[in-house]
Order: structure tokens, then C-alpha cells, then sequence
């Protein structure tokens, strides 16, 4: 359940990290808003998953995971530009997660 959460708080990571782009400064109202919440719903997920997770898999993971989501949702929305070298360094990034997972042993089971 541990690596569940980890996960979603990894996701909402992305999520507050565009928000905050978004925001401009705290300047617009509704991504400042899910800024605010996706922000504490991922910080308490960090720390929920940190109970069962050795903490530096799992800090590793929640942002592999935030920055990968984060760079991938520019891509699709053209803020920025899709290459093979940031497809391949993302997948490189996502191959880290994974095994980290992998060596963590039954940590978090």
C-alpha cells in the first residue's frame, strides 16, 4: 500500500510543479488554489509512504516520478519541445525508479 501512495504522491508532485507554473507568481487565483492542495496532498503521502520506505527510495522515486510526469505533460502541451534525447533521459529516469523498487528488497510490502 506504501508504494501505492508513494506513487500517487509522486503524480500530484506534477501536478502542483505545473500548477505552480501556472500560478505566475500566485498571481492566478485556481492554480494557485491546486498549488496549495495538490502540494499538501503529496507532502502527506510522502511522509505516509516514509513510514514503510527506506527515505531515500523513497524521496528518489516521488521525484523521479513528479519530474518525468511534469516534463512529459510539457511535451504534450507544447511548452516544450519533444526530442529523443529528453524521451531517452526521461526513460532513463523512469528505468532509475523502477529499479530502486526493485533493490528495495520487502520494504513497503
Amino acid at each position: 500500500m506504501s508504494w501505492i501512495v508513494l506513487i500517487l504522491s509522486g503524480i500530484l508532485e506534477a501536478v502542483w510543479a505545473t500548477a505552480l507554473g501556472k500560478s505566475e507568481g500566485f498571481t492566478k487565483l485556481w492554480p494557485s488554489v491546486v498549488f496549495i492542495g495538490a502540494l499538501a496532498l503529496s507532502m502527506v503521502g510522502l511522509a505516509w509512504a516514509m513510514r514503510e520506505i527506506p527515505i531515500g527510495t523513497a524521496y528518489a522515486v516521488w521525484v523521479g516520478i513528479g519530474a518525468a510526469l511534469t516534463v512529459v505533460w510539457a511535451m504534450i502541451t507544447g511548452e516544450t519541445d519533444v526530442s529523443w534525447a529528453r524521451l531517452a533521459l526521461i526513460a532513463g529516469l523512469v528505468g532509475c525508479v523502477v529499479g530502486l523498487k526493485l533493490i528495495d528488497g520487502d520494504a513497503g510490502h
